[in-house]
């Protein structure tokens, strides 16, 4: 487990479940607001990519202003969060987004991590 805890720079194609402390570039494809019921938070799914593949990032609060479709982000300290048996993103409050100049790749949208379903498999030893 030792390998978790350092910084990862990674591309989406390498993200695996329960990864963290990750960096990666990335462009948003798409971006929707979300409303969960008896929420006050604004939450954004959106669909970034690198030149690896897509992921579904979930944005909150303040990161949601940054999603805007086409923008490229450098996300810092970020992981990967279990939902429903499926990949998401995420940034929390140790992480960090910042908009960065456009980057020169080609989103690979025909591999998107989220679609993946995973089982969590307890081990008896």
């Amino acid at each position: 487990m030792a390998e978790l805890s350092k910084p990862l720079v990674k591309k989406i194609s390498d993200l695996r479940p329960l990864y963290s402390g990750i960096t990666l570039t990335v462009k948003v494809v798409d971006a929707k607001m979300v409303a969960p019921k008896g929420r006050q938070a604004r939450i954004s799914e959106c669909l970034v990519g690198d030149e690896t593949g897509m992921i579904v990032f979930v944005a909150r609060n303040d990161q949601v202003g940054l999603m805007k479709e086409g923008s490229t982000l450098i996300l810092r300290n970020a992981k990967i969060e279990m939902y429903r048996g499926s990949m998401r993103l995420v940034v929390d409050r140790w992480g960090h987004i910042e908009a960065t100049e456009p980057a020169g790749f080609v989103v690979k949208e025909d591999s998107n991590l989220s679609l993946i379903e995973f089982e969590m498999v307890n081990v008896v030893e």
